[in-house]
């Protein structure tokens, strides 16, 4: 990739010079829906690992508080924070309507829109109805934007409320689905620079047939233009062609729930497959290293509670061995200090 665009992209995303609290606010507007540390990060606040000059799980521990950070399952389902004043833009993406409700999801809705809000023991104990029954269908009531589950804070006895008694002011149809990803598209093609609609597909997780429809009519109203086989903003397609690249020296082991690692995930899992292969020990991709802007390989092992097991680091630069020790502590940085048991098959 040129490196032009690897530069821009690096600002963009503020790897280069790290954000401060109004920057990362943009930043993560622009890359929401926000996910924590992947695996290790149960109940945390969602992170930009790397990106903000100041301890981001703090300051967004503090926006959950403030509900300036709301939750919801949104890209495949997934559970992820975004901001209140987008919430039209997520309903307009990935709202699930109950087509053909069931049973207990009727009921759990019932009881809920009748006297909520309520914890899920508290509705165990009035339909009688067990754990594995009810959470099912409060996900696909909270995929069918009916309730909201209010975690604020870290503890696990949450509250679930009517959607419309938390979000009164919310207009579910304010955008169709087209509309509402011109408007998120834009924001990736800033923060990436370049992009092309598997890497879109890979990271919104909705169909591709849809995404190149919006795609196509943001290039006919001459926001986006086509860039060898992939788009840019036109702004930026301009920007480049007196843009100086900036000096990039930096190794970050970025984790699997990351907005530039779900951007590339289609790629990576199969980079890091051909990297493996034949290996005799457990490598799982762990951590990916982005080098110098460019991913170039992974720590490999198998996750666990507490430290994973690092069995390798996997890495296709020429020149990795003359990086290695930056690379092994880029990887210590996130994995509690624990070091690798190898480097590219060899003990350390």
């Amino acid at each position: 990739m040129d490196v032009k665009i690897i530069s821009l992209r690096m600002e963009r995303q503020c790897f280069i010079n790290k954000a401060g609290e109004d920057e990362y606010m943009k930043l993560y507007r622009d890359t929401q829906p926000g996910q924590n540390v992947y695996w290790n990060g149960f109940g945390q606040p969602p992170t930009l690992s790397f990106r903000a000059d100041f301890d981001d799980i703090e300051f967004n521990r503090d926006r959950q508080l403030k509900r300036k950070l709301i939750k919801g399952r949104f890209s495949g389902g997934n559970l992820g924070w975004i901001m209140p004043e987008d919430m039209e833009l997520f309903i307009a993406l990935y709202r699930k309507p109950l087509v053909k409700p069931t049973e207990i999801q009727l009921r759990v809705l019932e009881l809920i829109e009748r006297e909520g809000p309520l914890n899920i023991q508290q509705m165990k104990e009035a339909t009688g109805l067990l754990v594995k029954e009810i959470t099912p269908a409060l996900h696909h009531l909270q995929e069918a934007f009916l309730i909201y589950e209010d975690q604020y804070d870290g503890e696990w006895d949450r509250g679930w409320y009517k959607f419309v008694e938390m979000f009164p002011e919310v207009d579910p149809d304010k955008y169709t689905r087209l509309e509402a990803l011109k408007i998120v598209l834009q924001r990736f093609a800033y923060r990436l620079v370049w992009f092309d609609t598997a890497m879109a597909k890979s990271f919104y997780k909705l169909p591709e047939k849809e995404i190149k429809l919006a795609v196509n009519e943001l290039v006919a109203e001459g926001i986006l233009v086509l860039s060898d086989s992939g788009y840019m903003l036109k702004n930026d397609a301009d920007l480049l062609e007196n843009y100086e690249p900036k000096v990039m020296n930096f190794v970050y082991a970025i984790h699997r729930n990351d907005f530039i690692y779900k951007a590339h995930e289609h790629v990576l899992k199969e980079k890091s497959q051909k990297l493996t292969e034949g290996l005799k020990y457990d490598h799982d991709p762990l951590q990916y290293l982005l080098i110098d802007g460019e991913f170039h390989g992974a720590s490999v092992g198998h996750f666990r509670n507490g430290p994973y097991d690092l069995n390798d680091v996997v890495c296709d630069l020429p020149d990795a061995e003359s990086r290695k020790n930056e690379i092994v502590e880029a990887i210590r940085a996130v994995n509690y200090g624990k070091t690798p048991k190898r480097f590219m098959g060899k003990e350390l």
